[in-house]
């Protein structure tokens, strides 16, 4: 097994503590903009795509739709050292790659350009790249592929789907936000919505009101980003978190709100749409990502210029 992956420390940045770290896996097409690259890798092959890579090497590739959210996270990693040095709850970036070393020199030099705090280098020649997922410890994968992201789920890591677009590098600090059901809580209240409609969703949700949702795809990654959240005053905070549901706060808020109370999860700001377009508000929030399993919503956001991944 070992033979197919090719790890490539970064000593330039501060290697983390996997046991402690927030590990955060993005492949290069989630983080760069490698669109055309691609085309080419699809219709001449890889050994003309590995050609093309090492004749541009030294040509920085453009920033893709995750690009911003690194960034904002190594932002917090500054915000976490300077309030305490010896803090090792940090995130971790890794970049996964289907391609060889020798095609990734040009990842690593554009990572070097931009000043990206990535750590790991992992460049694997197996079809299925998400089995060395746990072995790093990560935390939440990202990733242009459908498969791979499906895979990860499978495997019990946080994952989604990025779609290239052009985005507007917002602002610090790291603004994350989350869609609830199938994402952050489990999708059983969905399945009653799709078998009884939006009264019988209603009516259950009342019955259960006393009842903690189910936990869903991404409530890992959300309470270990909580737990960052939690070590500043809210007023100070690198981290902010949102929740943006279709669900509608008069009959079916009530629940959302008291299962992150539960958790313990800090929520810095709730929206229930009702089932409204979220565009609007994301628009407004100006995150660096934005989970949700309904495309709808994910083109809602991409219209507005909002970084998106699909939770499948």
């Amino acid at each position: 097994m070992a033979e197919l992956e090719s790890t490539v420390i970064n000593t330039n940045v501060k290697q983390k503590d996997p046991s402690m770290a927030l590990v955060i896996a993005v492949t290069t097409r989630a983080i760069f903009n490698l669109e055309e690259e691609h085309k080419l890798y699809l219709e001449k092959g890889k050994e003309e795509y590995t050609r093309h890579q090492q004749a541009n090497q030294d040509k920085p590739l453009p920033p893709g739709t995750a690009f911003a959210f690194i960034q904002a996270v190594q932002y917090v990693n500054k915000k976490i050292l300077e309030s305490n040095p010896a803090e090792r709850d940090l995130f971790d970036i890794l970049v996964l790659s289907n391609n060889s070393p020798e095609s990734g020199v040009r990842v690593i030099n554009s990572a070097k350009h931009y000043g990206m705090e990535i750590s790991k280098f992992c460049f694997v020649s197996d079809e299925d790249s998400t089995q060395y997922l746990k072995s790093h410890g990560v935390k939440l994968f990202l990733s242009a592929d459908r498969t791979d992201v499906c895979n990860a789920l499978r495997r019990g890591v946080s994952a989604a789907l990025v779609f290239q677009q052009e985005v507007q590098a917002p602002s610090t600090p790291l603004r994350v936000v989350f869609d609830g059901d199938a994402v952050l809580f489990s999708d059983e209240t969905d399945q009653i919505f799709q078998e009884q409609g939006l009264e019988g969703a209603v009516q259950y949700e009342r019955a259960m009101e006393a009842v903690p949702i189910g936990e869903g795809p991404l409530k890992a990654f959300a309470m270990h980003l909580g737990k960052m959240r939690n070590k500043f005053g809210q007023e100070e905070s690198p981290i902010r978190t949102y929740l943006v549901t279709a669900r509608s706060g008069r009959d079916m808020g009530v629940r959302a709100i008291k299962t992150l109370r539960e958790w313990g999860l800090p929520i810095d700001e709730a929206f229930f749409m009702d089932g409204a377009p979220k565009g609007p508000i994301l628009a407004q929030i100006q995150p660096h990502i934005f989970f949700d399993d309904g495309l709808h919503n994910i083109q809602g956001a991409q219209n507005v210029g909002v970084p998106s991944a699909w939770v499948p």
